[in-house]
């Protein structure tokens, strides 16, 4: 994609369940146009078609596989962004990427090792994992996902989600990169999908924490601003908000 100073690291932008790089276009814009180069990845967790039909779907050690590979053919550093699920591939990933300067969890699970996505909530793992969870019906979805983007845009993103691995809720992190690479947590205020004091648990693990009054999706209701914030973050910009 665009090109930028040699100074400025890529952006390599993971999205979360039932989600695809669609998700980050607007974003995208926002970056590109102020000079930044992006990357995203297409998790395999996701169950989009042309993926495999039979088990053993993808869990995030699939997914992590896709992101290293990503990595690997990133000239220059990176700084890596993760959107709520999106985030645990990441934690996995990253722990053996030597050209990754700083990661970013927005509104994602900054997990540790031996935790998986069940486990953080307490709920039960699967004995085997398999299987898949189809999306939540929209006006469910645009509630926990969508509630401060315009309707129109809220609309057809809820029509672009499909089914997410169960394996990739239940599979757990066997190395989390955070701890050797500096972390940043940005808190979704309003978030419906991750309730912010959920949130403030996993923040505490970060090196610095920043906060949007957002929804679970600001790469969709807000692109500009959380661009800005990006860029600070990334680069030491002064964030235009």
């Amino acid at each position: 994609m665009a090109t930028t100073g040699a100074s400025r690291p890529t952006l390599l932008l993971v999205h979360g369940a039932w989600h695809g790089p669609w998700c980050w276009e607007n974003l995208e814009y926002a970056l590109i146009s102020d000079g930044w180069a992006t990357r995203t990845v297409e998790l395999p967790s996701a169950r989009r078609s042309g993926f495999p039909t039979v088990e053993p779907f993808a869990g995030i050690h699939m997914d992590a596989q896709t992101i290293r590979e990503t990595l690997e053919d990133i000239e220059g550093p990176v700084v890596v962004v993760g959107h709520s699920y999106g985030g645990i591939p990441v934690t996995q990933a990253i722990a053996d990427a030597p050209n990754v300067r700083h990661v970013i969890y927005l509104a994602a699970y900054q997990l540790d090792v031996g935790e998986s996505l069940y486990r953080f909530h307490g709920a039960p793992e699967p004995e085997f994992g398999t299987g898949i969870i189809q999306p939540a019906e929209e006006s469910v979805a645009v509630a926990a996902f969508y509630a401060d983007v315009p309707q129109e845009e809220a609309t057809r993103a809820v029509r672009m989600l499909v089914p997410q691995s169960v394996r990739s809720f239940s599979e757990r992190v066997t190395q989390a990169g955070w701890r050797t690479i500096p972390s940043t947590y940005i808190i979704c205020e309003q978030d419906k999908a991750l309730p912010p004091r959920q949130q403030e648990k996993l923040a505490a693990r970060a090196n610095t924490v920043h906060r949007l009054q957002s929804s679970h999706s600001p790469f969709l209701s807000m692109p500009s601003k959380l661009a800005a914030l990006l860029a600070y973050i990334a680069h030491g910009s002064r964030p235009a908000y």
